[in-house]
């Protein structure tokens, strides 16, 4: 039975993405809504500006540095671990390049914003009676910086970050780990994501419904999408 619904789910996903949202007959066969933080509910300019504009200044200041000699010796660090847990570890960055990262973070919090329309998303998801659960790749002290200013954990029934699985969502392990302690259906779920490699993973894992957002950074350009069902933001799913 699981797998008709997922299947009947997939094919309602893969209309046009001129089409992207859900409605009501969809919503009815959702009982799991898990969502990613960055790029998803909160706006990954807030990310993209601290990682290639605050964390290169910081790191070429003590270094006699210009921005972009920074940038250009910083970048080939970052791409060796993209994919991997150390990727989103501020602790591993922070050794890395003898810089407290997490500090920084929190001098720059003031610029942590909302997607469009996530916050008021999760407020009508909630009103349908669905399980709302945050997965993320965010460091824990990451997420509680993030959480301290826009409070986006309370929206959630339950929260788990990929660093207390040892394995970020882009590895099949994630998933594993994360179904041993949240009891979902995955045919009858909703995942939410602005990663490809992310979504792959969790469309093998079974997710009955897989999105894409292609609007992550609301300073950047659309991201063109072809591989998954997309919206601009989660709001127009609802």
């Amino acid at each position: 039975m699981g797998t008709m619904i997922s299947e009947r789910m997939n094919t309602a996903a893969n209309r046009p993405p001129t089409v992207p949202v859900l409605g009501p007959s969809q919503w009815a066969q959702i009982d799991c809504v898990l969502l990613d933080l960055d790029g998803t509910l909160l706006d990954l300019a807030f990310d993209n500006h601290f990682w290639q504009t605050r964390v290169p200044e910081a790191w070429g200041r003590t270094r006699a540095l210009s921005l972009s000699q920074a940038r250009g010796e910083l970048q080939p660090r970052f791409r060796a671990r993209e994919g991997t847990l150390d990727w989103y570890c501020i602790d591993f960055w922070s050794r890395e390049l003898e810089l407290d990262i997490a500090a920084l973070k929190r001098s720059h919090a003031h610029q942590i914003r909302w997607l469009p329309g996530a916050r008021e998303f999760l407020q009508r998801v909630r009103a349908l009676g669905k399980r709302l659960v945050l997965v993320t790749n965010a460091h824990p002290t990451t997420l509680a910086i993030k959480d301290a200013r826009t409070q986006v954990r309370r929206h959630f029934d339950a929260g788990f970050s990929a660093h207390a699985f040892g394995a970020p969502k882009e590895d099949a392990r994630f998933w594993r780990e994360l179904a041993k302690v949240e009891h979902f259906n995955p045919a009858r779920s909703l995942f939410v994501d602005d990663s490809q490699p992310v979504l792959r993973a969790a469309r093998a894992d079974g997710i009955g419904l897989v999105y894409a957002v292609r609007r992550p950074d609301s300073s950047a350009e659309p991201r063109p999408q072809h591989e998954f069902p997309a919206v601009d933001a989660v709001a127009d799913l609802l």
